[in-house]
């Protein structure tokens, strides 16, 4: 089992009689009125591996840490094994949402999904996968197209489409959505979120934001999350009820 890794709780899932490791950050009761919303996190290429501890460490994870005493949701950390892809590992990323959210109450109307570098490419893959689960999605330094020099790494949900973009968009238009690139990313082309925001607004997405850091490099996910904006907008999505 892990170390421990205060204040995140090491669990385990069974997926495909396989195990994996992952880790959940539980808010204080004060911190919530009620069921707490949840938030699932995928981490990027740099946290793969088994221990389970890793996806803690970058991104959201040191957010949290530091704001533990009053951060008011659940967060869901699961791990991508090395030389793998969230588009590989999206069961293994619903099943550990799925048991953190039964065993610590979590609201399933108020369930976000967000993610950074590799992560934000699998926001949008699990996002396309289950279209209507999510409240909202914050994918950051992501993108859609197959990344140069990683043919593993792309949305294979639309990796077919004529026009990935529109075909990602006509699918979430209706999801509140808060995309967050560097201008200066020189791993995953700000392009490629500059392109999803497009197409979310010809698609007539009901609250599709884009904010690019002029001054950012690869690192975008350490000023979207510390941005107050970002938590103030996602405490108000909830999910829409169905027809």
């Amino acid at each position: 089992m892990q170390q421990d890794n205060a204040p995140f709780l090491p669990r385990e899932v069974v997926v495909d009689g396989a195990t994996h490791r992952y880790q959940v950050f539980v808010p204080e009761r004060t911190a919530s009125n009620g069921k707490p919303p949840v938030i699932l996190f995928l981490h990027g290429s740099g946290e793969r591996g088994s221990d389970g501890v890793k996806p803690t460490l970058a991104g959201l994870g040191p957010y949290v840490r530091a704001h533990a005493d009053a951060f008011p949701a659940i967060v869901v950390f699961p791990q991508v094994p090395e030389g793998q892809e969230w588009s590989d590992n999206t069961a293994v990323a619903f099943a550990a949402l799925d048991a953190a959210t039964r065993e610590f109450g979590g609201d399933g109307d108020r369930t976000y999904l967000t993610g950074l570098s590799m992560g934000g490419y699998g926001t949008w893959e699990l996002a396309l996968q289950q279209p209507g689960r999510f409240a909202a999605l914050v994918p950051i330094c992501g993108g859609i197209h197959q990344a140069e020099g990683r043919p593993s790494l792309a949305v294979r949900s639309v990796d077919g489409a004529a026009d990935p973009f529109a075909e990602a968009a006509r699918h979430l238009r209706g999801t509140p959505i808060w995309i967050f690139h560097g201008a200066k990313d020189d791993l995953v082309p700000p392009e490629e979120s500059r392109r999803m925001a497009a197409a979310l607004k010809a698609a007539g997405a009901t609250d599709a934001r884009y904010t690019e850091f002029p001054d950012a490099n690869h690192n975008s996910w350490d000023p979207a999350y510390a941005s107050p904006e970002l938590w103030d907008w996602l405490w108000k999505q909830r999910r829409a009820a169905s027809p």
